[in-house]
């Protein structure tokens, strides 16, 4: 099983990726984890990207493309995953056709969670405000969704014109989205590993 999820800021990515990863029995995989270990364990590619990030530089693509192709060709990662915040540029969505072609593999699904953006930008005022983020203002919350629909739009469409595209309402409390996602996914073959199967292939 080998899905993306997308996603705007605030969309509750992050609980939904580690619920559908024990779900589908597939290593929960994101671009931010990738770059903070190769950064503490001091890999070749963790202290280029280093560089660029103490020069206030933005990490150049084929850094981030080797870094994910290095995560994705561990042992764990080889039989699936559930990749969130990679690709973000139709240049990276080549590099992870490439990467699924060595490994003769493709993709089974691109899951994307569609928020109401007035609804998400007071989600997340909200939540600056609990937590006494006082730079989580309500220009910088919707410039951020801003850039997110502007960088994502193409991915969506080519995910979109290859049949890949799983979209669900991600409004509501976790439950509730947990519950569409697993419907939605269900709707196109795609459910948790039987327990029979998992307990013949540990056989």
């Amino acid at each position: 099983m080998r899905m993306l999820l997308m996603g705007p800021p605030g969309a509750g990515k992050g609980t939904q990726a580690v619920r559908l990863s024990a779900m589908l029995s597939v290593p929960q995989i994101s671009t931010g984890d990738i770059f903070r270990a190769n950064v503490s364990e001091g890999t070749e590619l963790g202290k280029t990207a280093q560089s660029y990030m103490d020069a206030g530089e933005y990490v150049p693509d084929e850094v981030t493309n080797a870094m994910v192709r290095d995560r994705l060709n561990q042992d764990d990662a080889r039989r699936g995953f559930l990749l969130d915040g990679y690709p973000r540029t139709l240049d990276q969505v080549r590099t992870l056709d490439d990467i699924l072609a060595e490994q003769h593999g493709e993709l089974d699904a691109v899951l994307e969670l569609s928020v109401d953006s007035e609804e998400l930008i007071g989600r997340l005022l909200k939540r600056a405000q609990e937590s006494g983020r006082a730079d989580d203002t309500e220009d910088v919350i919707r410039h951020r969704q801003e850039v997110y629909v502007e960088q994502t739009a193409p991915l969506v469409a080519t995910y979109e014109q290859r049949g890949l595209l799983v979209r669900v309402d991600g409004m509501g409390d976790v439950d509730e989205v947990g519950v569409r996602i697993t419907a939605a996914l269900a709707e196109r073959g795609i459910t948790a590993p039987s327990e029979t199967a998992v307990s013949d292939e540990g056989a």
